[in-house]
């Protein structure tokens, strides 16, 4: 069953332009697969220079996880600070360009009580953009929401 923004917004703390992923397509307990038309904006806020980078990817896998977090859990995500990105590797060097839907898929590989790691790529039909795994350490109870994975930072 698809899932729209406007059906997870409460989910995650992105709002308006920030938020990059425009519905789930499907997510279990360990995966989740997101679809995307937000790299063809003119006014995404991660362009620079009238360009979208393509590791500007990294950030729409971490809205993925973050989203993911909020649906397994079915509350809005606490978040957490993206304390690493390995194996990253970029193979077209803009998102803009790609005329195709993104499509970001992240896949829980490990999860304790203060930490996770996912592995992610983002695809634009039988194309691969990106892919690579990322840490994150999850917010503590009371713990100042600063460059939090879901937030943007």
């Amino acid at each position: 069953m698809t899932i729209t923004r406007e059906q997870f917004h409460h989910l995650i703390p992105h709002s308006g332009a920030m938020c990059l992923l425009d519905r789930v397509e499907r997510w279990d307990d360990t995966a989740i697969l997101c679809a995307s038309r937000t790299h063809r904006d003119p006014g995404n806020p991660l362009r620079s220079r009238g360009r979208l980078p393509a590791v500007c990817g990294v950030e729409y896998a971490a809205q993925a996880m973050a989203l993911h977090g909020g649906l397994v859990s079915g509350r809005p995500d606490t978040g957490g600070y993206l304390a690493s990105v390995r194996d990253l590797h970029l193979l077209v060097r803009y998102l803009d360009n790609i005329e195709a839907e993104l499509r970001i898929e992240a896949t829980r590989l490990m999860r304790d009580e203060n930490s996770l790691m996912y592995q992610f790529s983002v695809r634009a039909g039988d194309a691969e953009l990106l892919h690579g795994r990322a840490l994150v350490f999850l917010r503590q109870t009371g713990e100042k929401n600063e460059k939090s994975v879901s937030d943007g930072g």
